[in-house]
């Protein structure tokens, strides 16, 4: 196992004060049932976030929370890796503008997306920035304003997802052992279709004509990506266990993409994880995209189910698609 070069050193969350219910579904003409979708999803409720709640001030206030825990100030932050699905506008970056709204002056501010798995990718590019000596400290965060790109007239999607972000602060290791342990990432473009917004972007940009087909929203193909989540997200389990030279006992918390509790049921399964030890949040928050793991770890800190010389799995999928996952100790 090698010695880590990276470690998490304060996490934070930003979630909306809204709280939309399954049952208040019926309210906007969508024709499901809370039994229906706990059954398939786990799902009792989500947070959706008003005019004012960006994906830049759900950021901020988890970024915030997260400095505040690691000992941290702006000025300290070396870079910004922001992933989101849902940027605020499509140029410049939305972390430019978190860079302006903290006051990180020094930092180098970029997004990328990866969907789902978009927080696992930014902190393996963090870590790598950290290991090759560009940087000392990073801002990592998943941030997604899902309702603004789910269709509310599609049942079959509009019930999965919500809003929220989720932050950490990622500093140089000192030789404790504690850090990332592990990281593996991958994707398949063939696959896209399966998971995506046709239209919206430069080769297909907004015209009357795609808003009144709906093309710009989130369209799914369910069991296709149901089938692939599992094997995929097994495979980036063992990868990641693999390569940290440790087994799925050696585990205390995995914390999954919290997309739907059967894809996590299947996920444990295979890695060999009793869900007892599983930290699950998808009834309260439904699937957050690259949020959902963050927002996942810093309640878990919290509770105290991680603490030091925890040892965390993580793991995602997502449009693209897009699969990985990272061994974390802390």
């Amino acid at each position: 196992m090698k010695r880590p070069v990276a470690y998490v050193a304060g996490t934070g969350r930003g979630i909306p004060a809204k709280v939309m219910t399954n049952h208040d579904f019926a309210a906007i003409g969508i024709e499901t049932d809370h039994a229906w979708i706990v059954e398939r999803t786990g799902i009792v409720e989500r947070h959706v976030g008003g005019p004012d709640e960006t994906t830049m001030s759900m950021a901020a206030t988890a970024s915030r929370a997260a400095m505040r825990r690691a000992g941290v100030s702006p000025g300290e932050i070396d870079a910004i890796i922001l992933s989101t699905a849902t940027p605020d506008r499509l140029l410049p970056a939305t972390a430019v503008d978190l860079q302006a709204e903290l006051g990180a002056s020094r930092a180098a501010a970029f997004d990328i997306s990866a969907a789902c798995t978009g927080w696992v990718y930014a902190m393996t590019i963090a870590e790598g920035l950290i290991s090759s000596g560009v940087i000392e400290t990073a801002l990592v965060v998943g941030a997604e304003k899902m309702s603004a790109i789910v269709d509310w007239q599609d049942r079959a999607t509009c019930v999965l997802f919500g809003d929220g972000a989720g932050a950490t602060v990622v500093k140089r290791a000192v030789t404790d052992g504690r850090g990332v342990l592990s990281a593996y990432i991958r994707s398949d473009g063939t696959l896209a279709e399966l998971l995506w917004r046709p239209s919206g972007g430069a080769k297909l940009p907004y015209t009357q004509a795609v808003l009144d087909d709906r093309s710009t929203y989130v369209k799914m193909a369910g069991r296709e990506v149901f089938k692939h989540a599992v094997r995929s997200m097994a495979d980036a389990c063992d990868r990641a266990l693999d390569a940290a030279r440790l087994t799925g006992q050696d585990i205390d918390i995995p914390i999954p993409h919290q997309a739907n509790v059967r894809i996590i049921e299947a996920t444990a399964k295979h890695a060999g994880i009793p869900m007892t030890k599983v930290y699950v949040n998808v009834d309260r928050y439904g699937n957050t995209s690259s949020a959902s793991i963050p927002i996942a770890l810093d309640e878990a800190i919290e509770l105290g189910r991680v603490k030091d010389g925890t040892t965390a799995l993580v793991v995602a999928f997502g449009a693209g698609f897009t699969w990985g996952s990272m061994v974390i100790r802390f």
